[in-house]
C-alpha cells in the first residue's frame, strides 16, 4: 500500500509574547496509508490542528519532515508550494466561505486561483454541486444557507482542484446530530468514490467510529497510540485513549458502579472481553454446567464496528470458592477475563 501522508519525527515550538517555549508537537512519527480515513483525536491542546497544519505548511515543523505523495512539503515555498497545495484540500470548522459570494463562485475561487479555463471551471463547478446535492443553491449566498450546506459547499470547493488529500479539521464540530451524520457520509463517498485519502482531527469518538480506518491518539504533543479503529477501540491501552473510548462506549462499569454492583450482587465478579468470534460455542453455559456454577450477567454491552463485534459483560460468578476458581481458569481460555475480586 503506498503512502498518501507521512509525518518524520515532527515537532513544533512556539514562542509566546512572555519569551515562553510551548512544544505544540514532540516527535511526531506518523503514516497515513492511501486510501485511508485516518482519524488524528485527542482533547484541546493535544496539538492535532497543529500536526494537520503542517500537512499543507500553514505551520512550518521546528524539525522533522512532512512528505505528501512524493514531495517534502514541509521544505517547499513560492510557487513550488501553491501547485503542491493544490493537491491538497482542506474543510474548516467555521467553513470559511466568502460572504460577498454565491455558493457557485466559492466553490470556482480556487479553481480561478489555479489558472483554470472558464469552460472547464462551469464543468467541474456543476458536477461538484451535484456532487454535494446542492445544484439549486448555486446563485445563493452563504447566509442563505444552513450549517450542513455551508459545509458541503466547503466539501466542494475542497475537492475543486482534483486533491489527492483531504484534510478537515474538526469539520462535524459547530453540527448538530442529524447534519453530522450527512456530512460524514458524503466524506465517506469522497473517499470511496474518489479515492481521495483523508485526514481528521476531531475530538469526538463518535466521528472516528462512523468513518475512520484508522485512529491515532494524541497527547501533550505526542502521539500516545494508534491502529486500525477497530483495535483502538476493543483494545484500548493508554488512559487517554480509554477515557476517549469511555465516552461513547459504556461496557465497562467505573468503580461506583461496581461497588453499586456488589451492593446487591455478592457473588465474584469478572470481566469478560467480547469480540468477534469464528465459533459460535456457547462457552459461558457450558463453563457453568461442568463447574456447577451459576452466572449472572449484571452488566456490560456488545457493540458492532466495521462488520466487527466486540464489547464487555461484568458477570458474577456464584457457587462454592473452588468451582468459581475453576470455571474462572476454564472461562480464561476462551476469552479475555479480568477478574474484579482484587478490586474490593
Amino acid at each position: 500500500m503506498s503512502t498518501a501522508v507521512r509525518f518524520e519525527h515532527v515537532s513544533k515550538t512556539f514562542t509566546t509574547s512572555t519569551g515562553k517555549t510551548l512544544d505544540a508537537l514532540r516527535d511526531v512519527s506518523l503514516t497515513v496509508d492511501a486510501g485511508d480515513i485516518h482519524a488524528i483525536v485527542g482533547y484541546s491542546g493535544a496539538g492535532k490542528s497543529t500536526l494537520l497544519r503542517t500537512v499543507n505548511a500553514l505551520e512550518r515543523p521546528t524539525s522533522g519532515r512532512v512528505v505528501v505523495g512524493d514531495q517534502v512539503v514541509s521544505e517547499l515555498s513560492g510557487p513550488a508550494l501553491g501547485r503542491a497545495r493544490q493537491r491538497i484540500g482542506m474543510v474548516f470548522q467555521q467553513f470559511n466561505l466568502l460572504r460577498s459570494r454565491t455558493v457557485y463562485k466559492n466553490i470556482a475561487y480556487p479553481l480561478r486561483l489555479a489558472g483554470v479555463p472558464a469552460a472547464e471551471i462551469l464543468d467541474r463547478v456543476e458536477e461538484l454541486l451535484d456532487f454535494v446535492g446542492l445544484t439549486d443553491k448555486a446563485l445563493a449566498y452563504p447566509s442563505q444557507l444552513s450549517g450542513g450546506q455551508k459545509q458541503r459547499v466547503g466539501i466542494a470547493r475542497a475537492l475543486a482542484n482534483r486533491p489527492d488529500v483531504l484534510i478537515s479539521d474538526e469539520a462535524t464540530s459547530a453540527l448538530d446530530p442529524q447534519t453530522t451524520r450527512e456530512v460524514l457520509d458524503l466524506l465517506r463517498r469522497v473517499n470511496r468514490e474518489r479515492g481521495v485519502t483523508i485526514l481528521v482531527v476531531t475530538h469526538e469518538m463518535d466521528v472516528v467510529r462512523a468513518i475512520a480506518d484508522k485512529v491515532a491518539v494524541m497527547q501533550s504533543g505526542a502521539v500516545v497510540e494508534r491502529g486500525t479503529v477497530y483495535d483502538v477501540f476493543a483494545h484500548p491501552q493508554h488512559p487517554t485513549t480509554r477515557r476517549f473510548v469511555g465516552s461513547v462506549l459504556h461496557h465497562l462499569p467505573g468503580a461506583d458502579t461496581i461497588e453499586r454492583i456488589r451492593a446487591v450482587h455478592t457473588g465474584r465478579l469478572v470481566q469478560l472481553h467480547v469480540e468477534n468470534r469464528a465459533s459460535n460455542d456457547p462457552f459461558l453455559s457450558r463453563v457453568a454446567r461442568r463447574h456447577d456454577i451459576d452466572l449472572n450477567i449484571v452488566y456490560g454491552g456488545v457493540d458492532e464496528l466495521q462488520s466487527r463485534l466486540f464489547g464487555s459483560l461484568t458477570v458474577e460468578l456464584l457457587g462454592t470458592e473452588e468451582n468459581v476458581d475453576r470455571a474462572i481458569a476454564e472461562l480464561r481460555e476462551s476469552a479475555e477475563l479480568t477478574d474484579l475480586e482484587g478490586a474490593r
